[in-house]
């Protein structure tokens, strides 16, 4: 039992604590940030650089610096008004101090300073105070640098004024505090650089910066990355469908309100057989959707259906369009302003708004209308994109139910090459996607066959990038898995949509070789979960299987290691008489070492497969696994981890 769940032996009124404020925040930090693991690390960023954002929507600030220091603390400054200073007469300390130690005083909260504001909780920068072993707060107003510094949230002293300024905004450093966050505090560059990023394109006009002062380049630069946009969702699609052919001349879009909703759409069709499709609420990514992605589809569906029934194009088809075929191969970022968002779902990122469906149906209808009115050609290319799609969809319809009917249902009906366990409990089973039959059978003999479950794929799955979905379906190895997974998939509404109640493992683990082709095969079943099985990476299901480059022996002893690094530090360690064996692969290892290293839950590492950028995971799997061959090849660059392979 946990320390804060012990009761006193005396326990009686006097034991029972009315936290308030700070420390109900140190007592409960997931309640205001999600969790206290890398994904609630990087939301302290966030909720800081909201502030900033919010001073940008209301135009007092144009600028926005973020940086993380050598040290590992983050800071974010910007050129807004600057959190006010003076005496704040209820509390009777300064404004300031209110800010950054009272929790729910933000100046989002007095409807006077913002109409809308960013962010998704509203629990602002008292909270990252809380969460923080210290923070720093500097305030450049009326020609003075103000300033006060907090320790695990209390301030260590009042603020005051420390010199003469002709800036003006605010600028906060923090460093996250060990204790609460005890996996990590060190902030991923590329996680903070990708979300920098959409806050640029969600707020044309204004710049973003990000700075890694932790290491230098060769040429003795830190990193760096500067965001700005002028054409905000249009730049976005652009961004994101880099590595995708356009189908029509260019992006579709608006920007205006609508019953007093400010509401952004862009759109852009593609020769992919994907539907793409982003929603944002006061610039968070409400991934799980809600009425603003309702009233996008709908005013979509309305719009082309009217267009082409007049067209004449579907006088032949033999049956029903439906809202599916719309969005095949569609590329689209909606972006709403709510003034007092109401959200639901399981993660709290759907928009419940009603009122926001009418607005942004109406605003999608408006500029299709413009549009295809405008341009008779793309006009005529998105009605053929979705008259194909139609024709996929049945035959995917028919290649689904052929899935459906080897789905487990009962017990019955396994692939025959999957070795099943024997405990038939879902949360305590997990199965291993292996690369090859040798290195499957290896995998058999070295399992624990009460809890894990082998399922051998042969050779390379599928690129269901490029494939569309009745090919999918029709594929072995793809098929194989459903059936394994028990899982059911489809309905008229959405043909994608996954049924997790028959689960049969709550762990799936992607097991191949550590070489190319084993990242190569990994990429590929990744890819399809990302488009066919989001649900199970949502859900917290898949992961990826580690196993060791090296083997590093002398006389008795004997020790693995995951990293040229490792390698090298254990080579030292033993110094000489050593021998290494590098594994090319999984088949070269026999059960037992297979086991110790790999699958048995005492000693493996087994990364969890999350989805923190849908938008940004979107384009790299796309880039990845697309035709663009220049833009993967520099991804690949950037990215890999050299080893030594022996020839």
């Amino acid at each position: 039992m946990s320390e804060e769940n012990k009761i006193p032996k005396d326990y009686s009124a006097d034991s029972i604590q009315a936290l308030e404020g700070m420390e109900h925040v140190r007592m409960r930090p997931s309640m205001y940030i999600g969790d206290v693991g890398t994904r609630g690390l990087h939301h302290l960023v966030y909720e800081v650089v909201d502030n900033s954002i919010d001073e940008a929507m209301g135009g007092y600030c144009d600028t926005i610096r973020v940086t993380i220091t050598e040290k590992g603390s983050i800071k974010v400054e910007d050129n807004g008004r600057g959190i006010p200073i003076d005496l704040h007469k209820k509390e009777g300390v300064s404004a300031l101090e209110v800010v950054m130690t009272k929790i729910g005083a933000g100046g989002k909260f007095d409807k006077d300073s913002y109409k809308v504001s960013g962010g998704l909780h509203g629990v602002g920068v008292s909270v990252v105070n809380a969460l923080s072993s210290h923070l720093k707060a500097t305030v450049y107003k009326n020609n003075q640098i103000w300033e006060q510094e907090y320790e695990l949230g209390k301030a260590l002293y009042p603020v005051k004024s420390v010199g003469e300024t002709d800036l003006k905004g605010t600028l906060v450093e923090f460093m996250p505090d060990t204790s609460i966050f005890q996996e990590t505090i060190r902030f991923n560059y590329d996680t903070l650089a990708s979300r920098m990023r959409e806050l640029a394109y969600l707020n044309k006009g204004i710049t973003i910066t990000i700075e890694d002062q932790r290491e230098k380049d060769e040429d003795g630069n830190y990193v760096f990355d500067k965001f700005h946009s002028e054409e905000g969702l249009k730049e976005f699609i652009r961004f994101m469908d880099t590595n995708r052919e356009a189908l029509i001349g260019d992006v579709i879009s608006m920007e205006g309100e609508k019953n007093d909703i400010p509401v952004e759409v862009a759109m852009i069709y593609n020769n992919s057989y994907a539907e793409n499709l982003h929603s944002y609420v006061n610039n968070i990514n409400t991934h799980e959707g809600g009425t603003h992605l309702s009233g996008f589809r709908r005013g979509l569906t309305s719009t082309l259906k009217k267009y082409a029934d007049a067209s004449g194009m579907l006088d032949k088809l033999k049956f029903e369009i439906a809202g599916d075929d719309f969005r095949e191969g569609l590329t689209a970022i909606v972006s709403v302003k709510v003034q007092h968002p109401q959200f639901e779902g399981q993660t709290k990122t759907k928009l419940g708004n009603r009122e926001v469906t009418s607005a942004v149906s109406q605003a999608v209808s408006e500029m299709l209308e413009n549009y295809l009115e405008e341009n008779p050609n793309d006009a005529k290319t998105i009605v053929q994109k979705v008259i194909l799609a139609a024709q996929a969809r049945h035959a995917a319809k028919k290649a689904r139910e052929m899935v459906q009917r080897k789905t487990v249902m009962s017990g019955g009906g396994l692939p025959g090459k999957l070795s099943d366990c024997s405990d038939q409990d879902p949360e305590n089973c997990e199965v291993f996607l292996v690369e090859g039959d040798s290195a499957g059978g290896t995998a058999k003999q070295g399992r624990d066959r009460n809890f894990q479950a082998i399922l051998p794929l042969r050779g390379k799955i599928l690129n269901v990038e490029k494939a569309m979905s009745h090919k999918v379906f029709e594929n072995e190895e793809i098929r194989n898995i459903y059936t394994a997974l028990g899982v059911t998939i489809g309905t008229e509404e959405d043909s994608k949509a996954l049924n997790l109640s028959k689960l049969r493992y709550h762990k799936i683990v992607i097991m191949c070789d550590a070489d190319v082709d084993g990242s190569h095969i990994a990429t590929l079943i990744l890819t399809f979960f990302f488009r066919y099985m989001k649900e199970l990476i949502e859900a917290g299901h898949v992961y990826i299987a580690t196993p060791p480059l090296y083997l590093i022996k002398k006389g008795s002893k004997k020790r693995y290691a995951w990293s040229e690094k490792e390698r090298s530090e254990i080579q030292s360690e033993y110094k000489t008489n050593v021998s290494v064996q590098r594994y090319k692969g999984l088949g070269e290892m026999n059960a037992e070492q297979l086991w110790d290293t790999t699958m048995n839950p005492g000693n493996r590492i087994l990364r969890k497969v999350t989805i923190d950028n849908l938008g940004e995971a979107d384009r790299i799997f796309s880039m990845l696994m697309g035709d663009e061959v220049p833009p993967r090849r520099e991804f690949i660059e950037k990215n890999a981890v050299y080893a030594n392979i022996d020839a």
